[in-house]
Order: C-alpha cells, then structure tokens, then sequence
C-alpha cells in the first residue's frame, strides 16, 4: 500500500518491552521517572549557565545548548511511550512516526555535532590559551551551532523523505518503543536498498567524520598536556576536559553498544534495551557528570537555588 493514498487510516503498531499488563504501571513509572530526572537536570544546568555571567563562554555556552538539545531528544520518544502506556494503546500514526524519526535523528546528529564542537573548544583553550578568546569568538560559536543545526536539519530531512517514497502495509507492528529509522525500513514492502546505502554512507560521513574530529582534537590536547612541566599544571589542564571527555566516552559507547546490538542479533528485546541506553541514560547521566565533575558548574547550581527570591 502507498501511505500516502490512505493517510487517514494509516498507522504503525509500537511494540514496546513487555505485553505483560502487570508490568505496564512499573515501566510506566520508571520511564517517568528518568524522563523528569533528564528534563529538570538538564533544565537547572541552562539556568545555571544563563544566570551566572561568568559562564558566558564558548565552553558553557555550548554545554547548554547539549542539554537543550538532550532535553529535546528525550522528548521525542518517551512522552508518546508514556501516553500509549496510559491509554492501552499501541498505535502512532503515519505521519506521526515519520515526525518522530524526523526529530530523533535531528537531535541525535545534533548530539554528535555538538561534542565534536566542544573537543575543538577544549583543544583551542589547552593548545592557544593566550589566543583563546580571539579564536573563539561569538560570532565563531554561533556559526558552528548554526552550522550544526542546519546540516543535522538536513540530513534528517533527508532520511524521512527517503521513507516517504517506500510502500507499506496497514497497522505494521515495529519491535520498539518508538520509530527508529532501521526497523521502519525494514518493515517496508517496496525496495530499500537506497535508505540502506544512504544509512551506511552517512554513518560514515557525519559518524565518522565527528568521530575522527574529537580523536584528533583529544590527541593535540594529551601531547600538549604532556610538555607541561609541573603536575599541577598538567592536573589543571585535563580538569577542563574531564567533563566533557566523559561525555564524549558515555555518548559513543553507548551508540556502538546500540550498532552492535542491531548487527549481532535480531532480538528487538535487546535493541530496545540498547536504545534506551543511548536516548533515555545518557542525556539523564549529562548533567551530574558535569556537576560531579565540574566544580564551577556545581557551585553555580547551588547558587541558583540558594538565591533569594
């Protein structure tokens, strides 16, 4: 069937974990749970950064932008989880699911742009530290968050229009908690080889690319690290990038726990659990990394709640 001939009808099944009725109530609170830890964590960690001036600088700057955008991606999976939890139902319509995978993927890309942007802030600030604030200006921070969004923008939308043009049948059921690009195009009826090669190229490109971004910046920065003579030094140095180099190792091992799990074996049990490690954990795990890890930003939340009204 063409989805587009019957966009009233239309619709996909979403399978989530369990079938068992007992378990709905505990799933449903635990998801609720991690899904208002990620959201209000996040949200103190904008608000501490956006009320402090002495955090407006390139490094916060873009650390507030990766909790908007985790926020964002957080709620773009588990809000519909929850409500089809509460309503019995397992449905999402056509147009729904394609918005769904829209946003996800837009968020994700922007997830990895925005790590690799923070290791360049890290290798401009450890490497050039005198040069720091002329490299790192305003108008250079916003045109790579611009940068950022547009080509995650486009890359998404590239993807979904790839899936408008395949055929499939009515009420499909889809082994997951939400509508991941892969296990849509598995389901349809029409050939896919072309969102397949796209899927493997742009994992190359914008997953790869990033990648190797972040491991060249990372490795400038240790052999710079290294010619410092004092250890105090050298500790001062990693400190400023213990945060996000935790980040960084949370955020891909995660990714590649959920690609080997989708390559290693069919289980839809496993890859939703994997997915859930990768799009509910680690933007919940950000914000006390950065806190824990960071003591400007942990000084900067107690402050903000200790202000008088």
């Amino acid at each position: 069937m063409e989805p587009g001939n019957n966009t009233q009808t239309f619709k996909f099944l979403l399978l989530r974990f369990s079938e068992a009725p007992e378990l709905q109530p505990l799933i449903f609170w635990i998801f609720l749970s991690m899904y208002l830890i990620t959201v209000f964590g996040n949200l103190v960690i904008i608000l501490a950064i956006c009320s402090d001036p002495q955090f407006h600088i390139p490094m916060y700057f873009f650390l507030s932008n990766l909790s908007f955008v985790d926020i964002c991606l957080t709620s773009t999976t588990i809000p519909k989880m929850l409500m089809n939890i509460q309503t019995e139902s397992k449905a999402i319509t056509y147009e729904g699911c394609i918005a769904q995978m829209y946003f996800y993927i837009l968020f994700a890309a922007l997830d990895d742009f925005l790590l690799t942007v923070m290791a360049y802030d890290r290798y401009v600030a450890i490497c050039y530290p005198l040069h720091y604030t002329v490299i790192m200006s305003p108008r250079l921070c916003g045109r790579l968050c611009l940068v950022s969004w547009v080509v995650s923008a486009m890359y998404s939308l590239l993807h979904s229009l790839m899936v408008f043009r395949l055929s499939f049948c009515p009420d499909l059921e889809i082994p997951h908690f939400f509508c991941e690009l892969h296990q849509v195009i598995q389901l349809a009826s029409s050939d896919t080889f072309l969102n397949i090669m796209m899927i493997y190229l742009a994992t190359v490109l914008l997953g790869g690319g990033p990648f190797a971004g972040i491991v060249y910046s990372y490795s400038k920065i240790v052999s710079c690290i290294c010619r410092i003579s004092s250890a105090l030094g050298k500790s001062k140095a990693f400190s400023t990038c213990a945060s996000h180099l935790s980040v960084v190792s949370l955020f891909y091992c995660t990714s590649l726990g959920l690609y080997l799990s989708s390559a290693a074996t069919h289980s839809s049990h496993s890859n939703a659990i994997a997915s859930v490690m990768y799009t509910v954990v680690t933007p919940m795990l950000n914000p006390f990394i950065y806190s824990l890890r960071n003591k400007n930003i942990k000084q900067a939340v107690k402050s903000f709640y200790l202000k008088p009204c």
